[in-house]
């Protein structure tokens, strides 16, 4: 019985059809592989600040015009509860599948094909959309320094994208350090930026935005009424929004059963530290009103003390970095989602090919070209960041879905890391994405519909075509037929974890 159970769980199906270009089994995942190792703890950790530290220096802001101080407070701490139970969720689900397919391959083996296309595809849009945004602020930034002379437009987002596109075919490994390096100098400067800020620090100024007397439950603590803590959803995001793109680094970890759940865990704590005291700073310097629709809020906040005017200066360059760690990171992560679903045959198996310095140089230069070309062409920041927001809740809510439903399907699942609450911590963050899905429509509709839009083409490629044309070797789809395989067998007979198998076959 134990020989039979080996051979079915080593069995492992071809390709449904044969990899392009007539590559062999074993030639098809040789010429798609990552570099493995090159990624500790505190590079992942980096990698989760990184993701997010823009959205400190800028956009957030935006939150208070949508539901005032009380508004945009409850709802940061809405989303950042969401980004906490989403995370213990992810950690738990990563250490059980270490591959570059992250939420993708968690829903594949919760879900099936459709929703592991689902959920990719969601990962993918916020990935792709959201660094062509931030090449637009950092144009804005650059214009406003007066760097070089240059003014924001299609030479400045072109330099973006070929620069930092360049470094990451460098390798990972020299990417994630620049990154890391990058990400510290932004963070200080928020730390000193909040030490500045607090000096000049006065309550009155949270709640001085007119109340409208028209809305229900209005008050000066909520001037828009109840329905602003909602509408404020989206941007109380910002201080969390792409952390949960960790796990897409799995492949190329140093030990990422152990490493993937710290790195997450410590770079959520760091993130709610920043957004607690870049808040609070920021708008009791100046106060809600006056920074409420402004591009740069953290200079505005210090417009009113002449003598930090040195600091002003400071944090419009530390802006800068921030915005260009979070650009980098972002390009990070758009191509290691598209490189595990196009190498599993999701999307056209090209896309996975990786160079001789194992880095998927088709899946950092096709979403590049598309990020510059949206970024040339529209130059509207704000909606595109709306169209990832939107893709990112939507990947949120399948991912907490795909927790749950593992934890009750397979309780037996070997899990390194287990969840703090199980169930009830990812329901948690599952009942609140879907609440940010729907208030996507109560602040850009339009940005809801062309995400819409895109997720339906998507959908038909995949109904139509690649569905049929699934790599079963590829580590998310091999993970998914392991435990088909050990359906069918006596629950009560002791089996290797799935999670090791698939690492003992690389």
């Amino acid at each position: 019985m134990a020989d039979d159970i080996e051979a079915r769980l080593t069995a492992v199906p071809e390709p449904t059809t044969s990899p392009q270009g007539g590559d062999s089994h074993d030639g098809y995942l040789e010429r798609r592989t990552l570099r493995r190792g090159s990624a500790g703890w505190l590079l992942l950790t980096g990698l989760g600040v990184a993701y997010v530290v823009s959205g400190d220096f800028s956009g957030w802001n935006v939150g208070l015009a949508q539901g005032g101080f009380g508004g945009l407070a409850i709802a940061t701490a809405l989303m950042g509860a969401m980004y906490a139970c989403l995370v213990f969720s992810l950690a738990e689900l990563s250490a059980i599948l270490p591959t570059a397919g992250g939420g993708y391959g968690f829903a594949r083996r919760a879900l099936g094909t459709w929703g592991g296309f689902l959920t990719g595809t969601a990962i993918l849009i916020e990935y792709i959309l959201a660094p062509a945004a931030i090449a637009i602020f950092i144009g804005d930034y650059v214009e406003s320094l007066n760097l070089f002379g240059l003014t924001s437009g299609w030479p400045v987002y072109l330099a973006c994208f070929a620069v930092f596109i360049g470094i990451h075919l460098w390798g990972v490994g020299e990417a994630l350090r620049f990154s890391l390096v990058v990400t510290a100098i932004a963070v200080i400067a928020l730390i000193v930026f909040a030490l500045g800020a607090f000096t000049e620090f006065d309550a009155s100024n949270l709640d001085n935005i007119a109340v409208d007397t028209t809305a229900a439950g209005s008050s000066s603590w909520l001037p828009l009424g109840v329905l602003g803590i909602w509408a404020a959803f989206p941007f109380g995001m910002w201080f969390f929004l792409g952390v949960e793109g960790v796990p897409l680094a799995a492949e190329e970890a140093k030990d990422p059963v152990r490493s993937m759940p710290r790195a997450l865990s410590i770079s959520m704590g760091i993130l709610v530290l920043l957004a607690l005291i870049t808040f609070l700073a920021s708008t009791g310097a100046r106060g809600a009103d006056a920074i409420k629709d402004a591009g740069n809020p953290l200079v505005v906040a210090l417009e009113g003390n002449p003598d930090l005017s040195w600091l002003k200066t400071f944090v419009n360059y530390a802006g800068l970095a921030g915005l260009v760690a979070s650009f980098f990171s972002l390009i990070f992560a758009g191509s290691r989602q598209l490189f595990a679903l196009s190498r599993a045959g999701y999307l056209p198996r090209f896309l996975s090919l990786t160079s001789k310095r194992k880095a998927p140089y088709l899946g950092l230069l096709i979403p590049g070209a598309i990020g510059f070309a949206l970024a040339a062409a529209t130059g509207n920041g704000p909606r595109m960041l709306n169209i990832a927001v939107f893709g990112a809740t939507i990947s949120y809510a399948l991912m907490a879905l795909s927790h749950i439903v593992l934890r009750k399907r397979e309780p037996g699942l070997e899990r390194p890391y287990r969840t703090p609450g199980g169930i009830a911590t990812s329901s948690v963050a599952f009942v609140l994405a879907l609440s940010a899905l729907v208030a996507t429509f109560l602040v850009d509709k339009d940005a809801a519909f062309i995400a819409l839009a895109v997720y339906a083409v998507a959908l038909a490629y995949f109904a139509l075509y690649s569905r049929h044309h699934l790599v079963a070797s590829a580590p998310e789809e091999e993970f998914a037929a392991l435990a088909e395989a050990e359906a069918e067998l006596s629950p009560a007979t002791e089996i290797l974890a799935p999670s090791d198998r698939i690492r003992s076959r690389r």
